[in-house]
């Protein structure tokens, strides 16, 4: 949620405003309702802000310009402090004189006692938002080093925070700082970048460095400098953005989630890329942990949250498959409240598209100070919760702008396996032996994922007829019930319709009373090999809802025949083993949703009151 812009360039330049609301525009995906800008020119600093999507600041900006600047910072906020009004908008500006101007993401967890206490100095407040405190603080602190302002400010304010600051007496620079928030530099050529994530700057340069806790930046248009909290200089780790800006357009497509949807083929191929050596032997390069050390791992525990979780429950099935350890899937907003039994034989995986969400962070952080060992699976590079974990596994799935997950979400599936694998191969016996037979298969999933999307036809119709549903149904099991879940958060995500998912054996424990006649359930198949005959106790079910006058729409693989005469439509999806079935059968869902929402009028980009990553808890 929220987005950060900063930027310095030539004096000549002047085109500070254009690179901040191209950056914004960038980030509108995180989630905002209000936006807003301010510049340092020549006769100061300058700013604008109102609520409500970026197109309102832009003909604001249009109506009353600000002039020509070189130096500029831009915030998309999500309201939490006060509520989206002009006002509450940022940037907040600081002192009598109003010299100084501050974005801010994250929240300020004491910002009550220093409000109370600035109030009592005789400050004044024309906000209700704790970035106000930040400001005003720094006005306070600033006596003609807008660094050592920062540096005495970050040391009185407790919770997550990034802040950007400019000065009026200080042109060509900008002042950062970062605790538990993204923030990361742009690196161009007379000219420097501040961003909550590269798509901020990726326009500019694809040379970008990253910020770590507790530290300070101060850019200027030739140089970059980064320190500690206490002023102490620290040296940034650089790094190259492996997209261009083009890969965070729609490229002719009617939304970036339909986008995303259709590039799941790409993203899955580019997570398993290079993942194995000439023998076919998985190496994880970025696993930079003591193999002896993985071999003792006696449980797994996968944090995560929204549909990350989902993919961790889907990887559970396979990972204790071929690992023989348990594993457990958490809520990570759960897991430290409920004093987990964990110690350092303990692999705690945690899982974010972003990198930054704050319940997943919060949840390595106690997992650490228990003991155990973290791995990131992570599609951001240089975000906070792979760089606070032992080891990272990245997705590369690319940017996904959507707030509804789709793509990371089989990326993440992938990788999971890739790591379950790995942990087979090294612990020897006979799935270390199978170990290479699956990936193999596994490397044949993004042609199978093409063919699904290429026969969606019918789903789009049957969502279009479907557009006026008030709820829908969906059933699953074994690896099928996860994709059920994710399958109904879609719906209730982009189309505001109520959506449940259950396990099919739970069906005659309760939600069978939700079945009336024309009630739409989505019904996700067991492979036809399936272990235990769950096959055909899934067609039992299918049975016993259409008996009740149920809509039924089957996923199942090809040749599937026992489920035609239960079903009222037959969504089918390549032949796979059983582990593989969820990578496929979680696209019709996923067309499903989008196509459905679209239908309605919906924005299914940004949908309502959700961002595309939390960054608070």
């Amino acid at each position: 949620m929220c987005g950060i812009v900063g930027y310095v360039g030539p004096q000549v330049d002047g085109k500070a405003q254009q690179v901040v609301l191209e950056g914004l525009a960038r980030l509108e995906y995180r989630g905002y309702d209000s936006a807003g800008i301010a510049l340092v020119g020549p006769d100061g600093v300058s700013s604008a802000k109102k609520a409500g999507k970026l197109v309102n600041l832009t003909t604001e900006l249009e109506a009353h310009p600000l002039g020509a600047a070189s130096t500029g910072i831009g915030h998309t906020r999500w309201a939490t402090h006060g509520g989206p009004t002009d006002q509450n908008a940022h940037p907040h500006r600081g002192g009598e004189d109003r010299k100084i101007a501050v974005v801010h993401n994250g929240i300020i967890e004491n910002f009550h006692v220093l409000k109370t206490q600035l109030l009592a100095e005789g400050a004044e407040f024309l906000s209700e938002t704790d970035t106000e405190v930040a400001a005003q603080l720094l006005a306070k602190a600033y006596d003609g080093d807008l660094t050592a302002a920062m540096i005495d400010v970050v040391n009185r304010l407790e919770g997550a925070f990034t802040l950007l600051a400019v000065h009026a007496d200080h042109p060509g620079t900008v002042v950062a700082a970062r605790r538990n928030s993204p923030l990361v530099i742009g690196l161009g050529e007379g000219e420097n970048f501040l961003g909550s994530d590269v798509a901020a700057f990726i326009g500019y340069t694809k040379s970008a460095m990253e910020v770590d806790q507790d530290q300070l930046v101060v850019i200027t248009p030739e140089d970059v400098q980064v320190m500690g909290f206490d002023g102490t200089p620290a040296q940034g780790k650089r790094f190259e953005v492996t997209w261009d800006a083009e890969a965070a357009e729609k490229g002719g497509h009617s939304s970036f989630m339909e986008k995303e949807i259709l590039e799941q083929p790409k993203a899955i191929a580019d997570t398993l890329l290079g993942r194995t050596d000439e023998d076919g032997k998985l190496v994880l390069d970025e696993m930079n942990i003591d193999p002896e050390r993985l071999r003792a791992i006696d449980k797994i525990i996968i944090v995560a949250c929204g549909t990350a979780f989902y993919s961790g429950l889907s990887a559970k099935y396979a990972i204790e498959h071929w690992t023989r350890i348990q594993t457990e899937v958490e809520l990570a907003h759960e897991f430290r409240y409920r004093d987990p039994v964990v110690d350092d034989r303990t692999l705690v995986v945690s899982m974010s598209q972003s990198g930054e969400t704050m319940d997943t962070l919060m949840a390595v952080k106690h997992a650490k100070d228990l003991g155990a060992l973290t791995v990131s699976i992570c599609n951001t590079y240089g975000a906070t919760i792979p760089r606070e974990s032992d080891a990272a596994l990245y997705t590369h799935a690319g940017p996904e702008i959507a707030v509804a997950s789709t793509k990371a979400f089989t990326a993440q599936i992938a990788a999971c396996y890739l790591l379950g694998l790995y942990l087979a191969q090294l612990r020897g016996g006979t799935y270390a032996e199978d170990a290479q037979a699956v990936m193999r298969e596994l490397a044949e999933i993004p042609q199978h994922v093409d063919t699904v999307l290429g026969s969606m036809d019918r789903v789009r119709e049957i969502a279009r007829f479907m557009s006026d549903t008030r709820s829908v149904l969906f059933l699953g099991r074994h690896v099928g019930y996860p994709i059920a879940l994710e399958g109904a958060l879609k719906l209730k995500e982009i189309a505001y319709i109520h959506a449940e998912g259950f396990a099919a054996g739970e069906l005659k424990h309760g939600p069978i009373a939700l079945i009336e006649p024309g009630q739409p359930v989505f019904i996700v198949m067991p492979a036809q090999d399936s272990p235990y005959d769950l096959h055909a106790k899934v067609v039992s079910n299918i049975q016993e809802i259409r008996a009740r006058g149920a809509r039924t729409l089957v996923i199942t693989e090809e040749g599937d025949e026992a489920v035609r005469p239960f079903a009222d439509e037959v969504i089918e999806v390549p032949r796979t083993s059983v582990m593989m079935m969820p990578l496929l059968s979680i696209i019709p869902l996923q067309v499903f949703a989008c196509e459905l929402a679209t239908a309605k009028g919906l924005d299914v980009d940004q949908p309502r009151n959700l961002a595309k990553s939390v960054t608070v808890e």
